[in-house]
């Protein structure tokens, strides 16, 4: 990415992901230390009335993070929220999106977005980051701007 380039509607590079499995789920529970039923136990799921588990909400916000680090070095983020709007299945295919809405004093804010392939919203988040030219560190990280 070449910072000089970005501009209102400006896209990030979308991030498909495989579908959510319940290994996904195993081991993010483990990594993050939510262990909540709902996500990984199947009766549990279904005594809540759900068909099966769901996917941690912060797992999806961690998908968001993804597509912000593979756009941007992660030194650059000032910020970056996301709010819950669905849930996401397992077996869900989530897709991250994100489009620069906003440009002001080197500052770029961005719209951001997990949908399912139904179209399904489950996460929006927003995040503001540093494309002032020539402020970058050298981090070794192949994503890093120019």
């Amino acid at each position: 990415m070449i910072l000089e380039n970005v501009t209102v509607g400006t896209e990030l590079p979308p991030l498909q992901l495989e579908p959510i499995s319940r290994r996904t789920l195993a081991l993010f529970a483990g990594g993050s230390g939510d262990h909540q039923p709902v996500h990984i136990d199947i009766d549990v799921a279904k005594a809540r009335g759900r068909g099966d588990v769901i996917a941690h909400g912060m797992l999806s916000m961690a998908y968001l993070g993804r597509l912000l680090t593979n756009w941007i070095p992660q030194e650059r983020i000032r910020s970056f929220k996301a709010r819950f709007a669905a849930v996401a299945p397992v077996y869900g295919e989530p897709r991250c999106t994100g489009r620069v809405v906003a440009v002001e004093n080197g500052l770029a804010t961005l719209d951001l977005t997990v949908a399912l392939a139904d179209g399904t919203v489950t996460v929006r988040g927003e995040a503001i980051v540093d494309i002032t030219p020539g402020t970058e560190k050298s981090c070794g990280s192949p994503n890093a701007a120019r």
